[in-house]
């Protein structure tokens, strides 16, 4: 027993007339612009991790601090 091709093409209808096109329109805007600043984040923390940090001046600083 598999989905058809009607019976996509049913779901379809009803999700076009329960939403109407513009809500789904729009919908799938946000839905784009939601993977777009995803993406961006992802390759800013990337970045972020291939600096090298030293760690004998956070030491030197805990140090002073006492």
């Amino acid at each position: 027993m598999s989905i058809g091709i009607w019976q996509i093409a049913i779901v379809v209808i009803l999700v076009v007339l329960l939403f109407g096109r513009g809500k789904i329109s729009s919908l799938m805007g946000d839905v784009a612009k939601g993977i777009k600043s995803f993406k961006k984040g992802m390759a800013s923390d990337v970045t972020d991790e291939q600096e090298p940090k030293n760690i004998s001046e956070d030491n030197q600083d805990s140090n002073k601090k006492e």
